[in-house]
């Protein structure tokens, strides 16, 4: 079986890590593992597979996210992302949405170890030599956390699961939105870091409330990798500097050469009838912190939406930038 590097990840984020994000952040960094957004077990199943988990090629190595609870449709949906090509199927039991909670699975399932269990041993048999994982969080409302989280991964690794994504928060699915549990209750990191300690065997990555590699090289001395999601989308720059510093490989990459790369990807897009603010939309941060930023930011979001906007719209914002940039250092 394949083994993936879980040194630095992009968390699967609904409505942000569709294909045309994930293309993007490639061109940024070819080491960071990838996520999609997370489907529903049953939505790949009877679903339009190539609009749901179509992929490009150089996405690689990028993990499909599924959601669901049947041992039976997880197993058959994880058969499916493999054929597709995914280098690792995981399993949410982290999303706290009450979207989720009527389907009962996401963060939900942290009170079912058992029925982890037997979803994991099912997508792993079907999905053969691709690695099945799991995304999970410390525990529900009440549940006290040290219990909840080890007595989760000890049921779950049982049935053979070795790569475990901790959201260091407990999701708080009643009197609180998503919203609200993005902050409340606290992130425990120590708490992550004492099951890595507890079990040397399983691969442990951190996620949750990381917005700097500075953060990220520190945990990593105590976790085996670490996964970023809203600030590596707010601020994709950062996703430059990933390959060098967390993986000692190369330098730092220039985002001017990023975009160079992405430019093939979008005229291909853009012949097949996608719109130019499909993928902008997923750049705006890119140049946060510099000059020319909120011009760039500014175009792209007033003419990104026109009917037949080409890359001469994208093209004009990135010089908003350049221009800027060549006053500030005149």
């Amino acid at each position: 079986m394949t083994t993936l590097d879980h040194r630095f990840s992009v968390a699967p984020m609904m409505d942000w890590t569709d294909r045309h994000c994930r293309a993007f952040h490639r061109c940024l960094s070819q080491r960071a593992l990838l996520y999609t957004e997370m489907v529903t077990a049953d939505a790949i199943i009877h679903g339009d597979r190539d609009r749901l988990i179509g992929f490009s090629e150089a996405e690689h190595p990028v993990a499909l996210q599924i959601g669901g609870s049947d041992p039976a449709k997880c197993g058959e949906a994880a058969r499916i992302g493999a054929a597709f090509g995914y280098d690792e199927i995981n399993l949410n039991c982290g999303c706290p949405s009450d979207r989720v909670q009527s389907g009962a699975f996401g963060a939900c399932l942290m009170r079912q170890p058992d029925i982890v269990a037997d979803c994991f041993s099912a997508m792993q048999a079907a999905a053969a030599d691709v690695p099945a994982t799991v995304k999970c969080r410390l525990g529900v409302d009440d549940d006290d956390p040290e219990t909840s989280l080890f007595q989760f991964v000890e049921t779950v690794a049982a049935a053979g699961c070795t790569v475990f994504i901790v959201h260091a928060r407990k999701a708080w699915l009643k009197g609180l939105s998503p919203k609200e549990n993005r902050d409340i209750p606290p992130l425990d990191y120590d708490l992550v870091a004492r099951l890595k300690q507890a079990r040397p065997d399983l691969t442990i990555v951190l996620n949750g409330g990381l917005t700097d590699l500075e953060t990220c090289t520190d945990e990593m001395r105590r976790v085996d990798g670490v996964m970023l999601g809203r600030a590596a989308y707010q601020t994709p720059a950062l996703l430059a500097q990933v390959d060098a510093r967390l993986f000692d490989h190369g330098t730092p990459a220039d985002v001017y050469d990023a975009l160079d790369r992405y430019r093939p990807y979008m005229q291909y897009q853009l012949s097949n009838g996608t719109g130019l603010h499909a993928m902008t939309r997923h750049m705006l941060g890119l140049f946060a912190g510099r000059p020319g930023a909120r011009g760039y930011r500014r175009h792209l979001s007033e003419n990104a939406v026109k009917p037949g906007a080409g890359l001469d719209v994208f093209d004009a914002a990135v010089d908003h930038v350049r221009r800027a940039e060549a006053r500030a250092a005149a």
